[in-house]
């Protein structure tokens, strides 16, 4: 996914394991820079709450939880978790933000596949499935339903930094702005000079010279998920990695909503993602297949 080229301010931010950008158009150049620092200074406080990684995050205190306990946790983390549930019901459960075990099971930290036998996949799955967790929104509290599952943000997580930062920029009073975590998360509002909203090409992963899509990006997200960086996304109903698809991209009306169910679009058959495509109205999909290789378009991307 490449973005847009101009005479505009930008700059980047190292968080999440990703590097974020931000453009700002039309701005004074002090004032811009002071916005672009806020909204960084905010995704640096949401990865301290969503990384599992750091030993007293929300997530870090949730996956460390005994078996029926119950973890109060900020605002924020219990948003990205009710989206998480939201998501997981709307795809049947193929978006899964506790599948971290399984994760583990089959993923090494450098991302290369492993060989787990059959009693680790089954010991991994006694603690995955969002459906061990219950929300309590009156008092901001996560339970776990016998053991703790191990909650993973980063099939959510970056895209909803993504939001805040541009829903930030916009209390500045920002008008235009495209931004992106890692190039798999994006959201732009208002115009690039010279353009009618922030154009941004899809580019098919097996033959980078293919131009799979043209958009142009105003008020809505664009979420990708792909296999380039090894099999890392794990299909929570045969408990193992994807294993056919090469990439999907969705664009909705978040970063957050797109990141998510591009990872799901990396599992959901042809028929499961044409119906929430059409069940939704604002969402457009494109999967890649890797065997047999073929492109897939749901929705009409042509009027993007």
């Amino acid at each position: 996914m490449s973005g847009p080229n101009g005479e505009i301010l930008r700059s980047q931010h190292r968080a999440m394991a990703t590097l974020f950008e931000l453009m700002v158009a039309d701005e004074d150049g002090a004032f811009a820079a002071g916005a672009l620092h806020a909204a960084f200074e905010e995704i640096d406080r949401l990865e301290q709450d969503f990384s599992r990684y750091l030993p007293n995050s929300d997530v870090s205190r949730i996956n460390n939880l005994q078996p029926d306990q119950a973890v109060r946790v900020s605002a924020d983390t219990f948003e990205c978790l009710r989206l998480g549930m939201q998501y997981y019901e709307e795809t049947g459960g193929t978006f899964d933000v506790a599948t971290g075990a399984l994760k583990d099971c089959w993923v090494g930290r450098d991302r290369s596949l492993l060989s787990p036998s059959a009693e680790e996949i089954e010991r991994a799955r006694t603690r995955s499935g969002m459906f061990r967790l219950e929300l309590d929104e009156g008092h901001m509290t996560v339970r776990v339903r016998g053991p703790a599952p191990l909650i993973d943000l980063g099939a959510i997580g970056k895209g909803f930094a993504v939001d805040r930062a541009a829903e930030l920029l916009r209390e500045w009073g920002v008008g235009s702005a495209f931004v992106h975590g890692g190039t798999s998360s994006v959201y732009a509002f208002g115009d690039h000079p010279g353009n009618v909203g922030w154009p941004v090409t899809l580019s098919n992963p097996a033959q980078p010279s293919e131009v799979l899509e043209k958009v142009r990006l105003k008020d809505q997200g664009l979420g990708g998920s792909g296999i380039t960086q090894g099999r890392h996304i794990i299909d929570p109903r045969i408990a193992a990695p994807v294993a056919s698809r090469r990439a999907s991209w969705v664009l909705s009306q978040s970063a957050t909503r797109s990141d998510a169910l591009s990872t799901a679009c990396m599992i959901m058959t042809h028929e499961e993602i044409a119906g929430l495509v059409a069940g939704s109205g604002e969402l457009r999909a494109i999967i890649v297949e890797e065997r047999p290789p073929a492109v897939l378009r749901f929705g009409p991307w042509g009027a993007v």
